[in-house]
């Protein structure tokens, strides 16, 4: 199917002199862009330059993180993690790996202390997982470029981009390596992880992780193979569990999200909002089929919103999975999203929210309903 931009309506009139359309004034020169024809190339070291805290995420501190008063795991998990960063002042700023003058001789074998070398944050969606890594990210005393924050996806991405020797030596310099909605989707990643995180805590890499599942509980309904689930299992004593309860913050106090605009609203919007990008939702489906996830960052630069028109159910697991990557990079970077046709918490099928990914759904239809919401004020004003 041909790539094409949401189908114009009839009661849209655009005039290239006077830059305006019908019902709503003036707009920019510019008509709205089209995610569907953008096909961005990122080079590896923009990959490794971007392994820091989304857009979003910025300004986050553990002082700003506001723990809910009947969750008192929540006040918890802040003065551990505050005690984790502190503690991370005097282990493996520069010395894992490092070698000897011009780079040359045996690496010195780093001091690495005994015990798990990271922290997991296990909770639901929207209990503020990602603030506190975020947090613990800034909070940790070391240059921005001795820490990596990243996705799971944008790690096995990383890898991807460099080859796992040269990500491993890129790597195990760090003090740190933050992972965000830790996952193992398929059984490659789980043996590629496993191995890069073994290497990382061998060359002194603190790691901390976030993810909506305990470490020796990843993969369940997902792999019956027992060789991965003791791979997964491996994992686990890496890392510190740190439960994390509460509701979804997104929806705590909040009003509902909107219901769906219609196309012309969609329409009419996208052409009166400088920066904003207008695509039909299937057409923009099959685009994403040939733009790796690992650029789906790089595809929404530069977008104040993200204007769909025909939202309909995603028709199957791929284009699922794929759609989640993009509601992550959409939301990391505070792009609201305007669109007609279905409510986002129809998006996926019973089959699919009841299945090995549903919490990947779950995070997307959460994270795609806060971005609506945000987008509420495009058509109201």
């Amino acid at each position: 199917m041909s790539c094409s931009v949401a189908r114009p309506l009839d009661s849209v009139t655009v005039s290239s002199s006077s830059a305006t359309v019908s019902g709503i004034g003036p707009i920019p020169e510019a008509a709205p862009s089209s995610l569907c024809t953008r096909e961005p190339h990122v080079p590896a070291d923009r990959l490794v330059a971007e392994m820091v805290p989304p857009p979003r995420f910025d300004s986050v501190r553990f002082a700003t993180y506001i723990p809910d008063p009947n969750q008192p795991s929540q006040t918890e998990a802040v003065r551990v993690l505050s005690g984790f960063a502190a503690g991370l002042g005097g282990a493996h700023a520069t010395g894992a790996g490092k070698r000897g003058f011009l780079g040359f001789g045996r690496a010195k074998a780093p001091k690495v202390p005994a015990g798990p070398r990271g922290v997991y944050l296990d909770g639901g969606y929207g209990v503020g997982k990602t603030h506190l890594l975020a947090s613990l990210w800034h909070a940790t005393p070391a240059e921005p470029s001795l820490k990596a924050f990243g996705t799971f996806v944008e790690l096995t991405n990383l890898v991807g981009a460099l080859g796992f020797q040269k990500t491993v030596q890129t790597l195990s310099g760090h003090r740190l390596l933050c992972i965000d909605e830790f996952e193992l989707d398929d059984p490659g990643d789980t043996v590629l992880v496993s191995t890069l995180l073994g290497k990382l805590v061998d060359a002194g890499v603190a790691l901390a992780a976030t993810s909506n599942t305990l470490p020796g509980k990843l993969g369940e309904g997902r792999f019956a193979s027992v060789d991965f689930l003791r791979e997964i299992q491996g994992l686990s004593a890496h890392f510190r569990p740190l439960r994390i309860d509460g509701e979804d913050y997104r929806h705590r106090g909040l009003p509902e999200a909107p219901a769906p605009y219609s196309d012309e609203e969609v329409t009419k919007a996208a052409y009166a909002t400088e920066g904003a990008s207008l695509d039909d939702f299937p057409h923009l489906l099959d685009h994403l089929a040939r733009v790796h996830p690992s650029r789906y960052g790089a595809l929404t630069d530069d977008l104040k919103v993200v204007c769909l028109t025909g939202v309909q159910p995603i028709p199957d697991q791929s284009t699922a999975l794929r759609l989640v990557v993009l509601a992550d990079r959409l939301y990391d970077r505070e792009v609201p999203v305007l669109a007609s046709g279905l409510p986002f918490d129809r998006l996926f099928s019973e089959e699919m929210l009841s299945g090995g990914y549903r919490k990947k759904y779950f995070r997307a239809i959460s994270r795609l309903t806060a971005l609506a919401r945000d987008a509420r004020r495009l058509v109201e004003h």
